[in-house]
């Protein structure tokens, strides 16, 4: 997968995960949220959906970026950020989570996995003659 594919996809994600904390957290939460969720939940639930729009616009202004030390900043906190986070899933569904903990551990996953092979890749051209990047 391309850089920028993922970095749009990536972009995409996020943007959806905060816009669902921020506006609608109890159904974004369903299972995990009460129904009778008190306000400050409710308001704590949404302060997290803030900085995720940040990281959406980050990786979506990012996409088209040549290959940079900025570039490679913004690659390695998406492998830190998605690693976490599918690590705390996985610890979630064995600590009583709900089931769709374990879909979310996948997908999390799957992006600390792609931004990982995108990392090496970007290094690996790096030292190519070509020095290309995708």
């Amino acid at each position: 997968m391309k850089l920028k594919i993922l970095l749009s996809v990536a972009a995409i994600y996020m943007a959806l995960v905060g816009l669902g904390l921020i506006f609608a957290p109890q159904s974004f939460g369903a299972g995990a949220v009460p129904a009778d969720a008190s306000a400050a939940l409710i308001a704590y639930l949404r302060l997290w959906g803030s900085p995720l729009l940040g990281i959406a616009a980050l990786n979506w202004m990012s996409r088209n970026a040549e290959p940079s030390t900025a570039l490679n900043a913004v690659i390695l906190g998406n492998i830190v950020g998605f690693a976490a986070i599918a690590a705390l899933d996985v610890w979630g569904s064995f600590s009583g989570g709900r089931p769709v903990t374990k879909v979310f551990a996948l997908i999390h996953l799957i992006f600390a996995v792609a931004f990982v092979w995108a990392w090496r890749t970007g290094m690996s051209a790096r030292r190519s003659p070509s020095g290309r990047h995708g």
